[in-house]
Parts: structure tokens; C-alpha cells; sequence
């Protein structure tokens, strides 16, 4: 089967997101039956809300040297590398990949 980026709306927040060929293909191996209904924030926010009732920087692989409450704004995230729950300082675009902070450092150029 051929599979084609599809851009969604997130149920929560609106923002559209794009449900990627890949992604598509992995839901279908696994046997989900529905798209996603929120984008990638929302629902690491919500899998966090659920799983420890909150959460801070650190506890989600956070840049070191943050901490949650000392006035800057973090954003729920699945890593697009390994999947794993991150907190990032910015609001993330869904075109564009993001990754925790183990990922980043393999992925980036030096």
C-alpha cells in the first residue's frame, strides 16, 4: 500500500500537523484503525498528565540547566528519533523534527 503525508487538525489545540507516510505506515503494522486525533505536544502532554499527573524539564530528557517553573515556557514532545517523551523551549512546528536531547546531540553537525 502507498502511503502520502496527510496534514491533520489536533482536537485539542487546533493546530494543524502532518501525519506523515511513515507514520501512516507504522499505524497500519500495528493495527490502528484511526489517525491520530492530536498533534505530537498534545499528546506526549496528555500521556505525561496521565502517567505522573506533571512533570518538569529534567524528568522528560530536558535541556540540563532549565529548570520548569523558573519562567521559561516547555513544550510536550515526542522525539522523532526514538520516540521517548522531551521538553523543548520552543513551541514545535509539526514540518520539522524535533528530538530529545540524546538524539540532538548524534543528529547534529558539530
Amino acid at each position: 500500500m502507498t502511503y502520502a503525508d496527510r496534514t491533520l487538525t489536533c482536537v485539542d489545540c487546533s493546530q494543524e500537523f502532518i501525519h506523515s507516510a511513515d507514520d501512516q505506515k507504522y499505524y497500519s503494522e500495528k493495527g490502528f484503525s484511526s489517525e491520530p486525533k492530536r498533534c505530537v505536544s498534545c499528546r506526549a502532554s496528555r500521556r505525561a498528565a496521565r502517567d505522573g499527573g506533571g512533570y518538569d524539564a529534567h524528568d522528560l530528557g530536558g535541556p540540563r540547566g532549565y529548570e520548569s517553573g523558573g519562567g521559561r515556557e516547555f513544550f510536550a514532545v515526542l522525539c522523532s528519533e526514538c520516540g521517548n517523551q522531551a521538553q523543548v523551549p520552543f513551541r514545535p512546528r509539526m514540518d520539522r523534527p524535533v528530538y530529545c536531547s540524546d538524539c540532538f546531540r548524534k543528529v547534529r553537525p558539530d
